[in-house]
């Protein structure tokens, strides 16, 4: 016999409500504080402990609920929002569903002090697991005070499935900044662990915001955007494209007051900015739009994240429109800050790593001898940014005498032919090669015998670096260089347990970093063999790589990872290297057992036969 049908009881129904609506602490905190700011608060202050799943305190000066109205509130779907059907169409707070406190109190211990300003004393509401335990007077100062305890501490199943305190606190502060941004006219403030982490003094200046939570360069390197049109308006902040991340965490918009994602807003923002950034890289931005309540969805997901337009394809061009005239025509060049330009001034010394790199022999050996000027090599370490050709460039290129004469007379046998080529790197130490030219100040083109071979000076010394870089990490062979004075960087609270979550493998790779007070970190050491490289770009790029898959990250993982984005120190394709500089890197390339990718898969030598060759001019068919 099938099971019978039956109906739930209200204690089920209410926590499986709850599963729609708190998914996670920061869930009541955006649920309670949303709540707040309907209630016309000017001030909310969030404490939390254990990442908000054991306390989560949130103090208001709002309206207060009437005391007539306390167990109203925590019944499912009761709310002062709307009264209709024709409502949801133009609804403006932000919370509306009247699911939230029965959805909160299902799952926690709630307790709630509440004053209205005509009232002369408050409420205290005590609620369980969705049952009442007390309601009784008390003082109370005008507005509300929720005391969340114990989340989910009837519903075990549920809790085990929340991450790490520091995690869960990362969303709750993320959350915050958001809402920060978005009612810049309200004072917050977050205390994690009774340490205060945000306060801003709502002002209403954005900016401020911005300098607040992502620190002075961000602040100096955006540019205000405002439009007012009949499909709706646009203000905010459009930031220089050299304020790049690797990811879309600092893409934040708005529709009237509310934080969501749009796949529709995120391509008009990325595509106004095609053409000024790298691939992969993705723009900082800001934005509040005010739209007609009745040209959106925003009843399409319990959390009200994501939201439906009508009118997509004008909204879609009107921001792409928007954003480029707010960069095009602008100073959009990133200016160096005072202190840095006449630190630059005075050359910084050079590392001294463990033991000499190859390129750093050959620059050591070329001073001795005082045969030419300094090389691309050795600027890397001096960071000037002129690049110095040979005073007498050679006019006839003879077949070189093999370089690998160190190697085992075992390797100049015969060797099989690979896809219809010979084995470059076999082939190679056994013969003489013709180093041609360089074509295109990126590619350089070797004969051997009937063979032509094009390596990408770029992806093959990117190889180089990045199996050297493996073998140091692998040997724990990294060397640190000082660096005076130190570079400092603003991190969000993500970034902060990346950080501390991978330290070991940053200072394992060479880095010295220290907190310097608020969110600011100094770093005070780098990688020896990668002082050409902007110290805080390359570290800020490590942190977005190592957030894009949080959670699948093994020790081999990070290692690779940390090693990949540090090949930025590779020389670059339109930079031109000398024949010398060619030769050294061709003999590094030799030695590595798969030279023919660079870390990403893209190939670093491409080969044609002198008879494919000779049939694309038709001489044989």
């Amino acid at each position: 016999m099938p099971e019978a049908i039956q109906v739930l009881d209200e204690q089920t129904i209410d926590k499986i409500a709850a599963g729609e609506v708190i998914e996670r602490p920061s869930s009541v905190v955006k649920e309670l504080v949303e709540n707040a700011i309907d209630a016309k608060a000017t001030a909310i202050t969030v404490e939390i402990k254990d990442g908000g799943i054991s306390f989560i305190r949130i103090t208001d000066n709002g309206q207060g609920i009437p005391k007539e109205q306390v167990p109203t509130a925590f019944l499912r779907h009761a709310t002062s929002k709307i009264r209709s059907v024709d409502d949801l169409l133009t609804i403006h707070s932000l919370g509306f569903r009247g699911e939230a406190l029965s959805s909160i109190a299902a799952v926690a211990q709630v307790e709630l002090i509440t004053k209205t300003p005509s009232a002369l004393t408050g409420t205290k509401y005590v609620i369980e697991g969705a049952k009442e335990r007390s309601l009784e007077e008390i003082g109370a100062p005008d507005g509300t005070t929720f005391l969340v305890r114990n989340l989910f501490y009837n519903t075990p199943a549920r809790k085990k499935f929340l991450k790490a305190p520091q995690t869960e606190a990362g969303y709750i502060s993320a959350m915050m900044e958001h809402l920060a941004l978005s009612h810049p006219d309200v004072s917050f403030q977050l205390i994690i662990n009774n340490q205060p982490k945000m306060h801003t003094n709502g002002n209403t200046n954005v900016k401020d915001i911005i300098f607040h939570l992502y620190g002075r360069e961000i602040a100096a390197g955006v540019l205000p955007i405002h439009y007012e049109g009949e499909l709706c308006s646009i203000d905010g902040y459009v930031g220089k494209p050299f304020i790049g991340r690797g990811n879309r965490n600092y893409e934040t918009y708005f529709i009237n007051g509310r934080y969501i994602k749009s796949r529709l807003l995120a391509k008009g923002i990325e595509d106004a900015y095609r053409n000024y950034m790298m691939k992969h890289q993705y723009p900082f931005v800001v934005l509040q739009i005010q739209m007609n309540t009745e040209l959106i969805d925003i009843n399409v997901h319990p959390q009200k994240m994501e939201i439906r337009f009508s009118h997509s394809e004008e909204i879609y061009q009107l921001l792409v429109d928007e954003i480029r005239k707010a960069i095009e025509h602008r100073d959009i060049i990133q200016q160096v800050p005072p202190k840095e330009e006449k630190q630059s001034q005075k050359q910084p010394p050079v590392p001294q790593p463990r033991r000499p790199e190859p390129f750093e022999k050959k620059r050591l050996e070329a001073v001795a001898q005082a045969v030419k000027k300094d090389s691309p090599y050795e600027k890397k370490y001096e960071e000037r940014p002129v690049i110095i050709e040979e005073t007498k460039p050679e006019t006839k290129l003879e077949p070189r005498t093999n370089v690998f004469e160190q190697l085992t007379i075992a390797e100049t046998a015969d060797f099989p032919k690979k896809d219809g080529h010979a084995d470059f790197i076999k082939e190679a130490k056994r013969r003489n090669y013709t180093i041609i030219g360089q074509l295109f100040e990126t590619y350089w083109l070797l004969q051997v015998e009937n063979e032509l071979f094009i390596i990408d000076q770029h992806a093959a010394h990117e190889k180089v670096m990045y199996e050297k870089l493996m073998s140091q990490m692998a040997k724990k062979e990294f060397t640190t260089q000082q660096i005076s004075p130190p570079v400092l960087v603003t991190l969000n609270m993500q970034e902060e347990e990346l950080l501390q979550k991978y330290k070991e493998h940053f200072t394992m790779f060479g880095y010295e970093i220290e907190p310097f007070g608020g969110r600011e970190y100094a770093i005070r050491g780098i990688p020896a063999n990668l002082y050409s490289i902007d110290p805080k770009e390359l570290f800020v790029d490590m942190l977005d790589e190592l957030s894009a898959d949080v959670g699948h990250n093994t020790p081999e993982k990070i290692s690779d990872r940390i090693a990949t984005m540090s090949c930025k120190a590779a020389v670059k394709g339109n930079q031109r290297l000398s024949r010398r500089e060619v030769e050294q890197l061709l003999e590094d390339l030799m030695q590595l057992e798969n030279p023919y990718n660079c870390p990403h898969g893209r190939p670093t030598i491409i080969a044609m036969t002198k008879t494919e060759i000779e049939k694309k001019f038709k001489r044989i068919v």
